[in-house]
C-alpha cells in the first residue's frame, strides 16, 4: 500500500491560501478604481467643490472676531468733557454706537438683544474727572447671556476711556505693574487665520473618512466587493488599490485648499510646502483607514455615512482644537482627544501656516497620526478578511 507523503514547499514558496503581493495586479486595481472615481460625479463634488464651499464659509460666514458690536452710550452729563468722551466711542470701528440721554431708553434694548451693552456717562462726570482719583468715570453694563461678547464690550469700553484720557493728558491712577501685550504669529488677531488652516483638516476628514466609507460601503451593497475579493488579488492589494486614488484626491484637494488660503483669503504660509504635504499625507493614513474600517463593518451606505459622521466628522469638528481650546475642556474629554487624528493635524496646520516649520511640534504629531492609522488599517484588514471568509 502506497502512502502519500505531503509536499514540501520549495524555497520561497508561500503556504496554501496565502497570495503573493503583485504590483501588476495592484496597478490594475488602481486604474480600475480611478476610472470608477472619475465617473462618479458625487466623488468629484466632495473632493473638489465641497472644500471650496467650506473654506468660503469659514472665511466669511464664521468669524470669532468681535466687530461692530452694538452698544449704547447714555450721556447724562451736559459737560464738554462728557460730550468729548461720547464722541470718542463713535470713533472706533469695533463698536456700533447708539446714543441716548436716559438709561431707560437703552435698558429695554439690552433686554431684547438689540444692544449687547451700554455705557453710562453720569451726571457728575465733570466732578469725578476733576478729582483725578481712583473713582470710576463711567458705568459699563453688558449682557451676560453672551459671555464672550460681554467681555469684548467691557474691554473695548475701557480702552476707549483710557485712550481718551491719554489724549487729553489726564493721568490715570498709577498702577504697580503696567502690561504691554504682544501677539505672536497672528498680530492682527484675525480669527480667519486660525480657522482656515483648521478647516483644511475638516475637509481632509470628509474626503478621507466619509468619502471612503461611502464608496466602499456602496460596493458591499451592490455585491461588487465580493466579486473583487474572489479574484486572485490579495486583501492587501485590494485595500491599497481602492485607497490610492482617494489618497491622490485628498492630496490634490489639500493643494487646492492651501492655494485658496494663501492667495484668496490672505492666510500666510510661513512654513514650507513640503512640510504641509508631508503632514497631509500622514493624516490621510488614519482618515482612509477609519473610512475603510467603517465600510467593512457597515456594508450599507446610509449606516456607513452615519457612523462616519459621528466618529469622524463631528469629533474632528468639536474635539480637535479647531473651534474650541482643548485645554478648556474637562479632563475626560481631553483624554478622548488623544484618540482623534484631527487633533494632531489641526495643531500642525496652524503651526506650519502661522509659525513655520517647527519639527519639535511636527514629529510627535506625525508619529501619533501614523500610529492611529496603523491601528485602523490593521482592524480594517482583519474585518475584510473575515467578511471574505
Amino acid at each position: 500500500m502506497n502512502i502519500a507523503t505531503p509536499r514540501k514547499h520549495g524555497h520561497g514558496a508561500l503556504p496554501p491560501g496565502v497570495r503573493r503581493f503583485d504590483l501588476r495586479r495592484l496597478r490594475a486595481l488602481v486604474v480600475k478604481e480611478s476610472h470608477q472615481a472619475l465617473r462618479d460625479p458625487s466623488t468629484l463634488l466632495i473632493a473638489f467643490v465641497l472644500p471650496v464651499v467650506l473654506l468660503l464659509l469659514f472665511a466669511y460666514a464664521v468669524s470669532l472676531d468681535a466687530k461692530d458690536v452694538r452698544i449704547g452710550v447714555v450721556l447724562e452729563s451736559p459737560g464738554a468733557s462728557a460730550q468729548s468722551l461720547s464722541a470718542a466711542f463713535s470713533g472706533t470701528r469695533f463698536l456700533d454706537v447708539h446714543f441716548a440721554h436716559d438709561r431707560r431708553e437703552v435698558a429695554d434694548q439690552l433686554v431684547s438683544g438689540a444692544l449687547r451693552g451700554y455705557v453710562v456717562i453720569p451726571q457728575d462726570f465733570e466732578q469725578r474727572l476733576a478729582r483725578r482719583g481712583s473713582e470710576p468715570l463711567v458705568q459699563i453694563i453688558t449682557d451676560g447671556s453672551y459671555p464672550n461678547t460681554a467681555n469684548y464690550v467691557e474691554n473695548y469700553a475701557r480702552g476707549v476711556v483710557q485712550t481718551w484720557r491719554a489724549g487729553r493728558g489726564i493721568a490715570a491712577p498709577a498702577q504697580a505693574v503696567v502690561l504691554e501685550p504682544r501677539y505672536w504669529f497672528n498680530p492682527e488677531l484675525e480669527s480667519r487665520r486660525a480657522l482656515i488652516p483648521g478647516a483644511i483638516a475638516i475637509v481632509m476628514t470628509i474626503i478621507g473618512t466619509m468619502l471612503t466609507a461611502l464608496v466602499v460601503a456602496r460596493e458591499w451593497e451592490r455585491g461588487t466587493m465580493e466579486a473583487v475579493l474572489s479574484t486572485p488579488a490579495s486583501v492587501a492589494e485590494i485595500l491599497i488599490g481602492k485607497l490610492l486614488p482617494y489618497f491622490v484626491l485628498g492630496m490634490l484637494s489639500t493643494l487646492g485648499a492651501a492655494a485658496l488660503a494663501v492667495f484668496v483669503f490672505g492666510v500666510p504660509l510661513h512654513g514650507s510646502l513640503a512640510a504641509l504635504l508631508l503632514l497631509s499625507a500622514v493624516f490621510m493614513v488614519p482618515a482612509l483607514g477609519q473610512g475603510l474600517l467603517i465600510s467593512s463593518l457597515a456594508r450599507n451606505q446610509f449606516l456607513a455615512a452615519q457612523i462616519a459622521l459621528f466618529t469622524g466628522f463631528l469629533p474632528a469638528f468639536m474635539l480637535s482644537g479647531f473651534l474650541y481650546e482643548i485645554d478648556a475642556m474637562p479632563a475626560p474629554i481631553r483624554a478622548v482627544t488623544h484618540l482623534i487624528p484631527a487633533r494632531y493635524f489641526v495643531e500642525s496646520l496652524k503651526t506650519v501656516f502661522l509659525a513655520g516649520d517647527i519639527w519639535a511640534v511636527f514629529v510627535p504629531n506625525l508619529l501619533a497620526m501614523a500610529a492611529i492609522g496603523a491601528v485602523f488599517f490593521g482592524l480594517a484588514k482583519r474585518a475584510t478578511r473575515k467578511n471574505l471568509e
